[in-house]
């Protein structure tokens, strides 16, 4: 992850610092730039050259009642607007986060949460089609409660009316339930750090969260859907590990022939060296699991998608320097040699 540094609002220009004042609050710019080189291994490669670049404008303030908010509104590449996230924290009786579908809350908060060095094995550079993952109310736009932590557990509940909407304006409303298929889904996850007072287990992290997406009408789905995740991460000194599994449930049950039950799971090692450097091992496996047919479909290897990647990482103040080599087997399901692939990335991430 980059780690960006905050620029004060007086670094921009005099309006926003007078914006700033007036409101008793605060406005920051954070943001980075990603250089890539990528060879496909055997695979035609094009223009091996990569560029991306982000920056998010942070607000935030404080009610008389001692409760803060904070606004983030991330935008991409090519200045493209990609999110906006309204956080309330009300101290002792947790906080709320109002997502308009930037992937973090939920359980797609617990997609991936192996260790590692730089990215996740399957979103090195590579098309791996993995199913499985979990990403529940993440993308839709919805509300999240988080209760106040007890005895290291920690307790969310988020919710999206309508799935498949997102970035909707003040003012309005979106989706129409019927049309698309669906209505509400809601996500329930726990975080239970139980290190019972001793220093050996303050590492240690147990995770699980589910997701039910509600289905009406039946166009083409004919049962509610479902995910789930479960896993564990531990840090002891500078070695990280992990490892977890999760599954999904699409609802379809009318086709002879589509799969509606996938399943994951994946383990990952981190060490860090030294304050600047790390490495890392990851592997992920996705399988379709079930399907509304007694007869088995294709060959086993047609069935699975493996990945794995090994990554270094070292960190120059505003600068990372970061590789990683991937290599999938039966990439996209597809069990002949041509889905068989790899992937050797370079990247310099610049942070301001």
């Amino acid at each position: 992850m980059n780690k960006l540094t905050k620029v004060g609002c007086s670094a921009l220009c005099g309006s926003l610092a007078a914006i700033s004042a007036a409101n008793a609050g605060d406005l920051t710019v954070t943001g980075g730039a990603d250089l890539t080189y990528i060879s496909l291994g055997a695979d035609t490669t094009g223009n091996p050259i990569g560029m991306g670049s982000n920056y998010s404008l942070k607000g935030s303030g404080e009610l008389d009642n001692g409760w803060t908010f904070a606004l983030t509104i991330a935008n991409t590449n090519a200045n493209a607007y990609s999110s906006s996230v309204i956080d309330l924290n009300m101290g002792g009786l947790g906080s709320l986060n109002f997502n308009s579908g930037d992937s973090g809350n939920g359980i797609q908060a617990y997609d991936d949460k192996m260790p590692t060095a730089w990215e996740e094995p399957w979103g090195a550079g590579l098309a791996t089609g993995m199913r499985g993952l979990v990403s529940g109310v993440g993308p839709n736009m919805n509300v999240q409660y988080t209760f106040p932590t007890v005895v290291g557990t920690t307790l969310k509940v988020a919710y999206a009316p309508v799935m498949g909407t997102t970035d909707t304006a003040d003012k309005t409303g979106g989706g129409v339930p019927a049309a698309a298929d669906n209505n509400g889904g809601i996500d329930i996850t726990i975080n239970m750090n139980p290190s019972l007072g001793t220093e050996i287990l303050s590492g240690l992290n147990i995770f699980a969260g589910a997701h039910n997406e509600t289905i009406y009408d039946g166009a083409t789905l004919d049962t509610d859907a479902y995910q789930g995740v479960a896993g564990v991460t531990y840090d002891i000194g500078p070695l990280s590990l992990g490892v977890q599994a999760s599954a999904e449930y699409s609802g379809e049950e009318s086709s002879a022939t589509a799969y509606n039950t996938y399943k994951a799971s994946a383990y990952g090692v981190a060490f860090n060296v030294n304050d600047d450097l790390s490495v890392s091992y990851g592997k992920w496996e996705s399988r379709k699991a079930a399907y509304n047919n007694s007869n088995v479909q294709g060959t086993e290897a047609s069935r699975r998608v493996t990945v794995d990647s090994w990554q270094i990482a070292y960190t120059m103040g505003g600068a990372s320097l970061r590789v990683a080599d991937v290599k999938a087997d039966n990439a996209l399901f597809n069990s002949a040699a041509s889905g068989d692939v790899s992937a050797t990335v370079v990247s310099l991430g610049l942070a301001f």
